[in-house]
């Protein structure tokens, strides 16, 4: 089998800045990069925060009125971000949920959800004030975003 360079590793890593970028579309699915820091500069996001957003951006995503269009929210690998996939969304809506969803991160207080022994396979690995912390970052990055700014720069 030959191996495919799939879309996202074709986007120069060098020319990333944190923001959200539409990265592939599958018929009525979209998959989103929600990049919070630069690649490659030696920050990374620290994995109990990552851990933490990761459980409040699922949550919030999944239980608004628009959840039956959120296929998947995940952490990359590479510790820069989340990955968002969604069916049925205009651009703009994804903007402005992805807006909603880290305000209601950066404000959140409370129990974490999905953090108990029996709701999470790694239960101890949480930092909510970390987490806060990120989402208030990316949050005042989207603010100022666009749906023209949702394409990976070029050379």
């Amino acid at each position: 089998m030959e191996l495919k360079q799939i879309k996202s590793f074709q986007a120069d890593h060098d020319l990333i800045t944190p923001g959200i970028y539409l990265s592939r579309q599958d018929g009525d699915a979209d998959t989103f990069d929600l990049r919070m820091v630069t690649p490659n500069r030696g920050n990374y996001l620290p994995i109990g925060a990552m851990h933490t957003l990761e459980h409040l951006l699922a949550t919030f995503l999944r239980s608004g009125k628009e959840s039956e269009h959120i296929i998947y929210v995940g952490p990359m690998g590479c510790r820069t971000g989340f990955y968002l996939i969604t069916r049925n969304l205009p651009l703009e809506r994804v903007l402005a949920l992805c807006k909603e969803a880290f305000a209601f991160c950066a404000d959140f207080s409370g129990k974490i959800p999905g953090s108990t022994r029996k709701e999470c396979g790694n239960y101890r690995s949480h930092n909510l004030p970390g987490a806060k912390k990120l989402a208030k970052a990316m949050q005042e990055v989207l603010e100022t975003k666009q749906v023209s700014d949702m394409t990976y720069p070029t050379k």
